[in-house]
């Protein structure tokens, strides 16, 4: 009873957003349907179903129609819901919806209990209604993409490690339910055992099962999952584009085949004369278990090409490291350990038996059932000893593939970053283009080298940093190129803080887009800082002159050594006092200083103590600085007040008179000046910016540019699937934190917890 209403409430939540498409009373419609329909189709099938000789299906255990009901439950009709309202949906989450009958189907496969033969009947009725349910005739959806096909493939290896699992938590009676005992292989049962040690001529397998048995504990039992372990890892792999998860995959499947037909003796049965099984239930229980990993593989294979992501040859090497190096120093563990605990095994083991032994450590324990122990631990070091020697072993290797999974990173050129330079000066860009010439980003080139984009790869997902530079008239272009490429690659692409000409020719291509800050411009032609409005930062600057600060230009590179040490030191302070990293990625610090077209801009009183001091980046258009933004900013405690707004307001009025037209004061990332709606993606980024507010102070900085007048443009975050937008998160978050430590993670939990 409790895994139902656990199981139907989670179903629930999966129909919420079908539920608000069809609203209050075609959702009761439907599922009065389903209820009423489609639930006592199932039962009166299955009735029908359990009167046919050698059918896996068993009786309903409720003697009348209303007990039956009530043993199927809910879920079938949810399910059926959520597949009937897919009809109303866009085309995307129509297909990734009707994925469910991938894990509905192999759950019917592996259990076969009557409320999972419901479940699918619930499932193909939705399936007939949805149509019904459209208010339009819709066009035919395009075919899904190369993602859309790898999730499948990957939902598809995930059933197949999950439906043996699904069998052994439940009363298995499914055609696959065989299949437990090859992908799980979990220790016998008690009965088996009883069986076995009552027979004189059986005890070498009393002895195996018995080892099996005393293989308790922790490691045992993670390692008799350890081919669900291996099939999960590759789903993930698979996911994500990786070639390495798609031959992971297929060995995994034709190592599951193989060991079933060895299990079920199926080569030994089809030779032998007669009937090989003694019904047809069996027969098809053990050819199904056989031939099912076989037919994953061949999928696969069939579909290798849309798996052509390598992984980073330094994540290989290491997977190296982890996989070869923690076996074999398992397996010497294992020797060394064993030989000086030989004592604590029964009978006392010589060093060649130790060695003899090894292979079986690495093996389930479900899988020993033929090989007899050569010894038995009497000790709970030994014992712990002989159980997590194999599993150690096996967690070095799953946690090396795992590994080679992250750190993506395209083709690197020694030139890239000058190529890009190059075609930024030449055709200009933006307010914020002058930072993908930043160490830490990776460079694409269009095929005609035309365009470039900067971007990083964090969690499979293609962070651009701006939007594409080069010619004007091949940008458009040149993001679908892009994106296309990301795709091949198995990365998600992801367009970050573009302006509102980039977002458009997104949005016009189908792409999503949420505002994610604001960026803010002066325009300096008619700047006067007369007028009220511009009282604070007329008062820095007469305060400034009283206290006797002067502002001094300077190339970080060429600056005198003693401002130079100040500026690190400023900076270094300003980061001690907050206790956690630097935002980088759009945001620089010192290290970004170097660039000599980079200018910074230093007050400094008589005594030549530096107060503050600001940096500003050059914004190109075809071939000559227009435009200055400002990048860093920094103070040191205590200092002469308005010290910001006397550089700013200094630096303004040199660029005017060296004929800028504006200057851009940056973006303030997740800081907006109107609040968003309290629905969707935009409500939550507003959430996490109130969190975030006492310990980064974004809005106090918007509130703070607010001083100079400026005009607000805003930038945005440009997506093609919602469902990537967790890992966009993820990777926002490590571009901007990239040196993020455990501590001061813990740090910044803690402070926004208390926010």
């Amino acid at each position: 009873m409790i895994a139902v209403v656990v199981t139907t409430v989670a179903g629930l939540g999966l129909a919420l957003p079908v539920v608000r498409r069809l609203g209050r009373w075609r959702t009761a419609a439907v599922l009065a349907l389903l209820e009423c329909g489609a639930v006592p189709a199932a039962a009166v099938l299955l009735a029908v179903l359990a009167r046919v000789p050698g059918w896996w299906v068993p009786p309903l255990a409720a003697p009348t129609p209303l007990g039956a009901l009530l043993e199927i439950g809910p879920l079938p009709a949810v399910l059926g819901l959520i597949l009937a309202g897919s009809a109303v949906l866009s085309p995307l989450w129509r297909r990734r919806t009707r994925l469910l009958l991938v894990p509905a189907c192999m759950t019917l496969l592996a259990a076969g209990r009557p409320a999972d033969v419901a479940l699918v009947v619930c499932a193909g009725a939705g399936l007939a209604v949805g149509p019904l349910l459209r208010r339009r005739a819709t066009a035919d959806p395009e075919p899904p993409g190369a993602p859309e096909r790898r999730t499948l493939l990957a939902l598809v290896v995930a059933a197949c490690a999950a439906g043996p699992l699904v069998a052994s938590l439940a009363a298995p009676w499914g055609p696959l339910a065989a299949l437990r005992f090859v992908v799980l292989a979990a220790p016998p049962d008690l009965a088996d055992l009883q069986a076995a040690c009552t027979d004189p001529e059986l005890g070498a397998q009393c002895r195996s099962l018995v080892a099996q048995v005393r293989a308790d504990g922790l490691g045992p039992l993670l390692l008799s999952v350890l081919p669900v372990a291996l099939l999960l890892l590759a789903a993930e792999g698979l996911r994500r584009g990786r070639r390495l998860g798609l031959w992971l995959a297929v060995a995994t499947n034709l190592v599951l085949a193989l060991a079933g037909a060895l299990a079920f003796d199926l080569v030994a049965r089809l030779r032998a004369p007669g009937e090989p099984f003694d019904d047809p239930a069996e027969a098809v229980a053990v050819v199904a278990s056989v031939a099912l990993p076989l037919v994953v593989a061949g999928l696969l294979v069939a579909h290798r090409r849309l798996f052509p992501a390598r992984s980073d040859p330094r994540r290989v090497r290491a997977a190296w490291l982890f996989g070869a190096g923690g076996p074999v120093l398992s397996c010497l563990v294992y020797l060394g350990g064993g030989w000086l605990l030989r004592y604590d095994f029964e009978p006392v083991p010589s060093f060649t038996g130790l060695l003899l032994d090894l292979p079986t450590r690495l093996l389930p324990v479900g899988y020993l059932d033929a090989m007899p122990p050569a010894f038995l631990a009497r000790s709970p070091a030994a014992t712990v000893l002989l159980g997590w020697a194999g599993t150690a072993a096996w967690l070095a290797v799953l946690t090396g593939i795992a590994r080679t999974y992250g750190g993506d990173r395209g083709p690197v050129a020694d030139d890239a970053a000058e190529r890009a330079r190059r075609l930024l000066v030449q055709h200009g860009g933006g307010a914020l283009s002058y930072m993908l010439t930043w160490p830490g980003n990776a460079y694409w080139f269009s095929a005609d080298g035309r365009t470039a984009i900067a971007y990083r790869v964090h969690s499979s997902v293609a962070l651009t940093l701006g939007g594409p530079v080069g010619d004007p008239e091949r940008r458009a272009a040149a993001m679908a190129e892009f994106s296309r490429d990301c795709l091949a690659r198995g990365w998600r692409p992801c367009f970050y803080s573009i302006d509102e000409e980039t977002a458009a020719a997104l949005a016009a291509a189908g792409w999503s887009l949420v505002q994610v800050a604001e960026e803010t411009r002066v325009g300096l032609p008619a700047l006067t800082f007369r007028g009220r409005q511009w009282q604070d930062v007329r008062t820095a600057i007469n305060r400034a002159a009283r206290d006797g600060l002067r502002a001094e230009w300077h190339r970080f590179r060429d600056a005198p050594p003693a401002i130079a040490a100040q500026i690190r030191a400023v900076s270094a302070e300003w980061s001690q006092a907050k206790g956690l990293p630097e935002m980088r990625f759009t945001l620089g610090g010192v290290d970004e200083l170097s660039d000599d077209e980079v200018r910074c801009l230093v007050a400094v009183d008589a005594a030549g103590t530096v107060h503050g001091m600001t940096s500003w980046l050059p914004v190109y258009c075809e071939g000559s600085v227009n435009a200055w933004t400002l990048d860093v900013m920094r103070r040191i405690p205590g200092g002469v007040n308005g010290v910001m707004e006397f550089l700013i307001a200094t630096a303004a009025q040199q660029f005017r008179d060296e004929g800028a037209e504006y200057v851009s004061l940056s973006g303030v990332p997740l800081a907006l000046r109107e609040p968003p709606p309290p629905t969707g993606l935009p409500h939550l980024l507003d959430r996490a910016a109130t969190r975030l507010e006492p310990v980064y102070g974004f809005r106090a900085l918007l509130a703070f540019k607010a001083k100079f007048q400026p005009q607000y443009r805003p930038l945005y975050l440009a997506y093609t699937d919602p469902a990537a937008l967790p890992a966009i998160g993820s990777a926002v978050l490590r571009a901007y934190l990239p040196g993020l430590t455990a501590g001061q993670g813990v740090r910044l939990a803690r402070r926004l917890l208390r926010s």
